[in-house]
């Protein structure tokens, strides 16, 4: 797929994950303060994904809020509408943006239940225009909706879902046009129930909110409806399940008609929710939402599963992609960073030394990956590297909310060993060295096995001529690299 280079007609959300991508975007907005709006957005959004993307992000983008449609539209390669929800005011944002786009350029909108067929229907080349639903915040959640309309290219509905997925995105492309799409039909039945709920006094917003976070919110992180009643069924499986607990779809149990919204519940639930938020403003609420999805995520990312798997795809492609080789007078990799987290601060307010390996180790991943030794070459050949032998110097201590980056250098290596380094370091400090030897080895077998050819011409070309002085070096007590007097 061909990159894009420049994206517009973006919402604040969208904005970010193209920017944080290092696309270049255009916004138009008519709200003047448009441009505080974004950056408070972009600001959210930076300080989210440090702490979910462990490898290294690409430079930012530059964010640039126009006058009209047609500056925001004019060059671009990829535009993504995000009006209000309103179908005469998006028909005719998406109609002046088609006109003035290149005629390569992908048009999307963001309307979370409009028909695209209604939406393209005054546009020009209306075949290249598809609905991207997205989910907020739209740059942590993964998924986005694809619909084509009656004249959507099939090409445009693929093109855009690969765009989406080089930006951290699972996109899931819909069968067929319908209202409100699958996410948010699904999502409004709940919310019409919750609304009885609350219109015949039975439960607050907070017991709804409740009932789903502790239970069954908990699953569909990673295991919607279809999944966990088929373990309901227990070795009988879907079958035994319908049969045992089909009747009670008959039963008066739900509500799928929704109450009349009155101005009395209306007052009701805004008084609930007022009350359930406290004290906490708006951007706390934001950054609690953001920091309990990043930790959701990566609990996800340690099975490579649901949206960890997404998370997991993309920081791979982005070290494949955004890494520079090992070629010239620098022989080093920069192939991992990530964001020191609260818990890894110890009781003298420093990165305590479990975490500096940890770091180390998720470097060595990396490694790994770039050598095309990841987990498909694990799974596939049996075969995996195993660390025999690693020398750690603590040369400066670590403080919170700083960013650790990782360089790797190979130091040697033979046909089943090798041998390589790593610097950690903070802004251009260094503040850690670990150098290992690592055995490639058959796991089924239980012993060693030459690399592959392909493997060992890429170390080749990767090992450093002239290592640093600390390679090779053992413990030695007159060693003073922390800066402490001994």
């Amino acid at each position: 797929m061909e990159p894009i280079r420049k994206a517009g007609l973006l919402g604040g959300g969208w904005a970010a994950r193209f920017a944080l991508n290092g696309i270049d975007v255009t916004v138009f907005d008519p709200d003047p303060e448009a441009e505080r709006k974004i950056e408070a957005v972009m600001e959210n959004a930076r300080r989210a994904l440090k702490k979910l993307v462990r490898a290294p992000l690409p430079q930012p983008g530059i964010v640039r809020v126009v006058d009209t449609v047609e500056e925001a539209a004019a060059g671009a390669d990829f535009i993504q509408e995000s009006a209000p929800e309103r179908e005469d005011l998006k028909r005719a944002l998406l109609t002046e943006a088609s006109r003035a786009a290149p005629p390569a350029a992908i048009i999307a909108s963001s309307t979370s239940g409009l028909l695209p067929s209604r939406l393209q229907a005054d546009c020009t080349h209306p075949e290249r225009l598809c609905v991207g639903h997205p989910f907020n915040p739209v740059y942590l959640l993964p998924l986005v909706e694809v619909v084509g309309g009656g004249e959507t290219a099939e090409t445009t509905k693929q093109r855009a879902a690969d765009i989406y997925r080089s930006l951290g995105m699972h996109p899931l492309i819909v069968r067929k046009e319908i209202d409100a799409f699958l996410s948010d039909r699904l999502m409004e039945a709940l919310w019409r129930e919750a609304l009885h709920l609350i219109d015949d006094g039975i439960a607050t917003t907070d017991e709804i909110d409740q009932a789903v976070c502790y239970g069954p919110g908990l699953r569909w992180s990673f295991m919607d409806t279809f999944l966990t009643y088929r373990l309901a069924g227990g070795e009988a499986g879907m079958r035994h399940f319908l049969h045992q607990f089909g009747p009670t779809l008959e039963l008066p149990w739900s509500k799928m008609e929704g109450p009349e919204l009155t101005e009395g519940l209306i007052e009701r639930i805004a008084e609930q929710s007022d009350a359930q938020a406290g004290d906490t403003g708006l951007r706390d609420l934001e950054r609690l939402r953001d920091d309990c999805l990043v930790s959701v995520i990566h609990g996800l990312n340690d099975h490579d599963h649901g949206a960890g798997a997404v998370l997991h795809a993309y920081e791979r492609n982005l070290r494949q992609a955004g890494e520079p080789k090992a070629t010239g007078p620098d022989p080093a990799l920069r192939l991992h960073s990530e964001p020191v987290r609260p818990e890894w601060i110890d009781y003298n307010g420093h990165l305590s030394e479990a975490y500096y390996v940890l770091v180390l180790g998720h470097a060595t991943d990396a490694l790994y990956d770039h050598l095309g030794m990841g987990p498909d070459y694990r799974e596939e050949n049996s075969l995996s590297l195993y660390t025999v032998e690693a020398h750690v110097r603590y040369l400066k201590e670590v403080p919170p909310d700083v960013t650790l980056d990782v360089e790797t250098r190979i130091f040697g290596f033979d046909e089943k060993r090798i041998r390589f380094g790593h610097v950690l370091s903070v802004e251009g400090v260094e503040r850690a060295t670990e150098e290992l030897m690592v055995l490639h080895v058959d796991t089924e077998a239980g012993g060693t096995r030459p690399m592959p050819q392909a493997v060992q011409d890429h170390l080749a070309g990767l090992v450093d001529k002239a290592p640093p002085d600390w390679a090779g070096r053992s413990v030695t007590l007159l060693w003073t690299g922390c800066g402490l007097q001994l």
